[in-house]
């Protein structure tokens, strides 16, 4: 069964969705709920302010139907922490609930995998029509961003999107600047096993060397895009 007609046979047996709310503003989170619990009053619903709460919760099991994720707490680096989430965690819808409005951190967003890109900036309503279509299998962006528009970055995206779950959190351990052996032991894994991730990544990226695919996780960070002629990350301009 696809997870839009898992959802759907909980409407009709009346069983509550599962939500996490995923924000490090316990105002906000608060504001959220309320909302969701308005929205769907028998929902079981949990809080998260930090990425790691986050794989904490979908790691202790249980069908989570809707993450609604922050792009800017701590332990997201970027898009990284989206990255890291469709990857590890395929089948669990994730919308994005940010306080951006740029049209490509939106672009960015949806070509990431998430299910949605929701302002902060709108009103209760706008963000109950949203959520409710991302619900009925539907991704929801504002209506005035155009999600066909080329600005330049396709290319890096689709790369970044074949690292695996592991991969991404090797390259954000190398952006944070860890040699391979304090990565090894953040993981639990052997310096070799961290080795082989490495050149994956840089084979993945179409760089030689882990500072380039660390320049590349940085213009990621920025918003920018591209990857130049050399096997560098260049930025839309350059």
């Amino acid at each position: 069964m696809t997870p839009l007609a898992e959802r759907r046979s909980k409407v009709v047996g009346e069983t509550g969705f599962h939500f996490i709310i995923a924000d490090d503003h316990p105002l906000f989170r608060g504001a959220l709920r309320q909302t969701l619990e308005h929205q769907y009053p028998n929902a079981r619903i949990e809080e998260a302010g930090a990425l790691e709460d986050v794989t904490a919760q979908l790691d202790a099991g249980g069908d989570v139907d809707l993450i609604l994720l922050d792009l800017s707490m701590p332990g997201m680096r970027g898009f990284s922490g989206l990255m890291y989430l469709r990857a590890q965690h395929g089948s669990v819808p994730v919308v994005i609930v940010s306080a951006s409005e740029d049209p490509q951190t939106v672009r960015r967003c949806v070509e990431f995998g998430a299910s949605g890109f929701i302002p902060k900036s709108h009103g209760i309503e706008v963000i109950k029509t949203a959520i409710s279509a991302i619900m009925d299998g539907q991704v929801w962006t504002p209506p005035e961003v155009d999600l066909s528009a080329d600005d330049g970055g396709g290319d890096l995206v689709k790369r970044l999107a074949t690292l695996t779950p592991q991969q991404v959190r090797v390259l954000m351990m190398l952006s944070e600047g860890l040699l391979n052996k304090q990565i090894a032991y953040e993981l639990s894994v052997s310096e070799a096993t961290v080795k082989a991730h490495v050149s994956a990544i840089l084979q993945k990226l179409g760089v030689e060397s882990r500072t380039q695919a660390v320049i590349a996780a940085s213009k990621i960070e920025a918003g920018q895009w591209q990857l130049g002629g050399d096997g560098e990350a260049a930025s839309p301009t350059a």
